[in-house]
């Protein structure tokens, strides 16, 4: 018989502590992927609206922006639209705004479709040749959305949903001296 310890009774001494840790890791890597894009700054890039609008990011400086990466074939996307229109109005007198970029594979037409029958309030972008989502950091996956601050800065990414109470509270945050 060996003195080895079985993995049952590792399991039971250390899985409490292997759980920690699991729980730890987990909630820190969301955290992290919200808080840390792997960008400092937001991109230089142009972009070119559904009606016929061109805004560069630094015709943005100043203001506090959401950069939405989405498409119409996306189901979570569809259903944070409404959510991202009602922030967009709450927020907008204070310094907010919004930017929709449809991603490479979403055909134009359904795009103006998407933002005229949906009445969007803020700037719906496209992004022909994936070069904008590739200046974000290679975006593929929809919804990822970016907080840039008044200087330019990223201030968090989120992949997936939009988390509304996490976004108010950094608008909140980022908003509230109101100063440029």
């Amino acid at each position: 018989m060996s003195d080895a310890p079985s993995s049952k009774s590792f399991v039971r001494r250390f899985g409490p502590l292997l759980l920690a840790f699991a729980i730890a890791a987990l909630i820190l890597g969301v955290t992290a992927e919200r808080m840390f894009s792997g960008l400092k700054d937001a991109p230089e890039v142009r972009f070119s609206t559904v009606n016929g609008e061109v805004v560069s990011m630094s015709d943005l400086r100043g203001r506090v922006v959401l950069v939405n990466f989405w498409a119409t074939s996306c189901a979570p996307c569809v259903r944070e639209m409404p959510q991202l229109a009602a922030t967009w109005r709450q927020y907008q007198a204070r310094g907010f705004d919004t930017i929709a970029v449809a991603m490479d594979y979403d055909p134009p037409n359904l795009v103006v479709d998407f933002a005229r029958r949906f009445d969007l309030p803020f700037r719906v972008a496209y992004d022909p040749r994936g070069e904008i989502a590739l200046r974000f950091g290679k975006v593929r996956a929809v919804p990822t959305s970016f907080l840039i601050g008044r200087r330019g800065e990223v201030l968090f990414r989120q992949q997936g949903e939009i988390d509304f109470t996490l976004l108010h509270a950094a608008l909140d945050a980022a908003l509230k001296d109101g100063a440029t």
